[in-house]
């Protein structure tokens, strides 16, 4: 079987003040992207989908493309707002991408098989590619990589987690938060009715790493007929947490919840990247990762 990783690449950005999915975090001028699609290949993987935005295009061709030229099939597709279904017309005044779930939706002409979706702004360790490369083999159902949420703080500000609530080891939620320690608590807001958790450290999280089957696009093609309808234009967005939240509770697909022990980095604020580049000199000295990519 053709194993696929679809990458979530077309986000502005903004907290970071630039286009995160090209800085430069390794030794040999790699992007977190690399890394992501260096581990992803030894996990298994042989076809590679960018979702970007047109704008983004040259630039990705002559990065990232260029160095995957003769490691992977590269495929991209591009996040528009024109991409919807008759009767959705989004103000010409947003800039914003309209969400996750819509970013994948864009893709749908050009993924025909199950595969596996990440972000490009992280960085998820060897082993979480090994445990979803695996759960596509062995399992029918969809699945969410959970991480424990004290692997995924970054040491400033406050971030979106996907929170996954089980009921003895079956999930039953997935509730996307903005989650912020505050002194010895962690504390998560729901975005969507500002509902409040405290939480502890081991409290699994999605971190957009999903094992999905290619039925999610029929399922993608029927709702989101009905999410934009009688919603504000300019601020909404249809986020793939919520749709798989959605789906499951209808009873629509199946989801486990599949832990990893990997330990997330990424860039949410400049502050982070000094940290990022650091990790990753750590693991390169443990022989984690290679000091050269692609050399």
């Amino acid at each position: 079987m053709k194993k696929t990783i679809v990458v979530l690449a077309a986000g502005m950005g903004s907290r970071f003040g630039g286009l995160k999915q090209v800085e430069v975090v390794g030794p040999n001028g790699e992007f977190i992207i690399d890394y992501s699609i260096y581990d992803a290949i030894c996990a298994g993987f042989s076809k590679v989908v960018f979702i970007i935005k047109k704008e983004m295009q040259e630039v990705f061709h002559e990065t990232i493309g260029k160095r995957l030229a003769n490691k992977i099939e590269v495929v991209y597709a591009y996040q528009d707002m024109s991409i919807l279904p008759e009767n959705i017309n989004i103000p010409s005044s947003r800039i914003k991408p309209l969400g996750t779930a819509h970013a994948l939706y864009c893709a749908k002409d050009v993924i025909h098989e199950d595969f596996v979706i990440i972000s490009a702004d992280d960085f998820y360790g060897k082993e979480a590619f090994e445990v979803a490369s695996k759960f596509l083999d062995e399992s029918n159902n969809y699945g969410i990589i959970g991480y424990e949420l004290g692997s995924t703080l970054p040491s400033s500000g406050a971030v979106k987690r996907g929170i996954c609530f089980t009921d003895n080891k079956v999930l039953t939620d997935i509730v996307e938060c903005l989650v912020k320690e505050e002194g010895e608590k962690i504390k998560a807001t729901a975005l969507d009715d500002n509902k409040e958790y405290i939480l502890d450290e081991h409290q699994p999280v999605s971190m957009l790493m999903y094992v999905l089957r290619k039925d999610i696009f029929t399922y993608l093609e029927k709702d989101i007929k009905t999410f934009f309808r009688d919603k504000d234009l300019e601020t909404v967005e249809y986020l793939l947490p919520s749709v798989l939240d959605q789906a499951m509770k209808e009873k629509a697909i199946n989801i486990d919840l599949v832990l990893t022990k990997a330990k997330w980095l990424g860039i949410t604020y400049k502050e982070d990247l000094a940290d990022l580049k650091e990790a990753i000199k750590q693991l390169i000295e443990k022989g984690e990762e290679p000091i050269n990519l692609w050399g």
